[in-house]
């Protein structure tokens, strides 16, 4: 009987694919990179075949490769949802689950989502990762997290999402630009100002737009962030004014500053809050009482 592949091979393949560099993929994997060289040397002993071409700058896959790493990807994703099968079959709230977050959430969500879970379901095991919308859904695909909570809409194949909740936005500026005399402004007030926004990649920032019917085009983009707390010491600054998801402020961004806070008159300017997983995924009944959990914690 001719020898098989190893799921840690393969993982060892498809983490090559992905980087493009042996050291960044061996740290992905947390080996060292002597180990993961040799998986791929034994994969390719295996297979009987050359998967990965080496040179001194880059790291190519070869065609065969490529095609090796697609069906690497489709079995460990199986081998995920046969651990996620077994893990459905048992009480919700009791095993361990992978969630993803976005930046423009985590801060101001998970601090009483984690210690209300801790307090009802003490056996929940719950692990965080933070990242960008983009970088959750490719982690999502490759079965490196179970869920995303992030805001909707997010282009995505092969999902299946949630909504949970409306997250208002709000104009935060500066105390001496004052934009009306009421505590409300429209939408269109906001074409031609310098509005400061997190840089490309952050989803708040087409979201943003989106909510308040803005294109780049209409604003002055004088800085971008990283952060929303970033950009509320620049607003304070007096550099420009920004959109604030109402979290962040119930949350006190504004805290210690005198920076300005305007409701918009128009409704709907918001993002939605939801969750996100793989569409056949065994543990999605699971998954939906999670987010009925995080809209309580919301409402109260």
């Amino acid at each position: 009987m001719s020898r098989q592949p190893t799921l840690k091979q393969l993982k060892y393949l498809c983490a090559v694919a992905e980087h493009g560099h042996f050291g960044r993929a061996a740290k992905a994997c947390h080996v060292s990179q002597s180990t993961l060289s040799a998986g791929i040397i034994e994969l390719e002993e295996v297979l009987g075949t050359s998967l990965v071409e080496r040179n001194n700058r880059q790291v190519l896959l070869s065609g065969l490769g490529q095609e090796v790493v697609a069906r690497s990807q489709e079995i460990l994703l199986q081998a995920e949802d046969l651990v996620a099968l077994c893990d459905a079959s048992a009480e919700p709230f009791t095993g361990k689950l992978r969630l993803g977050v976005i930046p423009t959430i985590a801060p101001f969500v998970l601090p009483r989502l984690l210690k209300s879970l801790r307090s009802k379901y003490p056996d929940f095991q719950l692990f965080i990762r933070e990242d960008l919308s983009g970088h959750l859904v490719d982690a999502l695909y490759r079965g490196e997290v179970d869920l995303i909570l992030l805001a909707l809409p997010f282009p995505a194949e092969n999902v299946d999402t949630m909504a949970l909740y409306e997250d208002d936005f709000v104009l935060a500026s500066p105390a001496s630009n004052v934009f009306s005399a009421s505590a409300e402004v429209k939408t269109s007030q906001l074409k031609g100002e310098e509005l400061l926004l997190l840089e490309d990649g952050h989803c708040l920032r087409d979201h943003a737009l989106e909510a308040c019917k803005l294109r780049d085009a209409d604003i002055s983009i004088p800085y971008q962030a990283t952060s929303l707390n970033t950009i509320v010491q620049m607003v304070a600054n007096g550099i420009g004014v920004t959109l604030l998801p109402r979290m962040a402020l119930d949350a006190h961004i504004l805290s210690g500053t005198d920076v300005s806070v305007y409701e918009f008159s128009e409704k709907n300017v918001s993002r939605t809050i939801g969750l996100m997983w793989r569409n056949k995924t065994p543990r999605q009944h699971e998954f939906r009482l999670l987010g009925d959990f995080i809209s309580q914690c919301h409402a109260h």
